[in-house]
């Protein structure tokens, strides 16, 4: 009879361990939004408001010069490209921009993270900058809507780069249907420790240790910004995307595709489906970079670039 109550303290004390570490777990997972004027005093940035979405961006280089609209990828912002920016406003008007949903720009008040809603505030941003016209530079996700501008506005694109881009059917996006988002994503708008966002970020990189600490905490902080983790999600569940051929075949514009040998994240192999399509592209394949070669080597990644902008 002796053992009963010995087992029961054991069984007592168990439990209160389990309990510690599910709590220590939460506290380890969990992640409040930061506040938006620290960030947008960390990372500044002009904002204009378009079809109702506060939009943050930076405009530099001369403003008669060739027009760049430079468009990230997914979870990214617009300070994925400074060191592409710096190098080409010297000679472009060179526009960026944190896409619906990300970064400082936040989530879209009316809660539609469709494409064609994404295209309809590039079109509406052109408008507001006096753009009739302009180059076109994507990477993934913004590599799809680069393309899907260029076949929707074939007038306003004067030439289109896109860099490992996004578009055609993968492993949980099938065409004409949405994607079945894992529950265990549904908290993620509570949480975000670096070493989960390093493990999901790192494949970006061929050398995922070239990752650094401060480009790292950049992508960490624009996932903390006000709604943003929310409106990821939601852009995932509305990702309804449909057979992407009659479209690329309808592009005119001269195109670049650019893809980094070791892009672990869009393989460079998918370069083929596009040059099948794409009636007038051409590719160059970037040795020992990986899914963003215009953070991993920007000035090797530049070079190919600046000849197709030259030309």
């Amino acid at each position: 009879m002796a053992k009963v109550p010995k087992l029961g303290r054991i069984l007592r004390w168990a439990a209160a361990l389990l309990l510690l570490a599910i709590a220590a777990l939460a506290l380890w997972l969990y992640a409040p939004d930061k506040p938006r004027a620290v960030l947008e005093t960390a990372y500044p940035g002009e904002y204009r408001t378009v079809l109702g979405l506060r939009l943050r961006l930076r405009d530099t280089g001369p403003r008669d010069a060739p027009a760049l609209i430079l468009l990230h990828g997914f979870g990214s912002s617009l300070d994925t490209w400074e060191p592409w920016a710096k190098a080409l406003s010297a000679k472009y008007r060179v526009i960026r921009l944190d896409l619906p949903g990300f970064g400082l720009t936040g989530p879209d008040p009316t809660g539609d993270y469709s494409d064609a809603r994404t295209l309809a505030i590039l079109a509406g941003l052109m408008d507001q900058l006096g753009l009739p016209r302009a180059t076109l530079i994507g990477n993934s996700l913004g590599g799809r809507f680069a393309w899907e501008f260029a076949a929707r506005y074939p007038q306003r694109v004067a030439k289109l780069v896109l860099i490992s881009p996004d578009g055609f059917a993968s492993p949980g996006f099938e065409y004409g249907k949405a994607p079945e988002v894992p529950f265990v994503m549904n908290l993620m708008p509570w949480v975000g420790p670096r070493s989960l966002i390093r493990a999901n970020l790192a494949p970006a990189w061929a050398r995922p240790d070239a990752l650094s600490d401060a480009v790292l905490e950049r992508y960490r902080d624009m996932l903390l910004a006000p709604g943003v983790r929310r409106a990821i999600l939601d852009r995932t569940r509305q990702t309804v995307i449909t057979d992407p051929a009659a479209r690329l075949r309808s592009i005119a514009a001269p195109t670049l595709l650019l893809w980094g040998e070791q892009d672990h994240m869009i393989p460079v192999q998918n370069a083929q489906d596009y040059l099948r399509l794409l009636p007038n592209a051409r590719f160059v394949r970037l040795p020992g970079m990986g899914h963003v070669p215009f953070e991993e080597a920007p000035a090797a990644a530049l070079a190919p670039l600046e000849r197709f902008l030259g030309q």
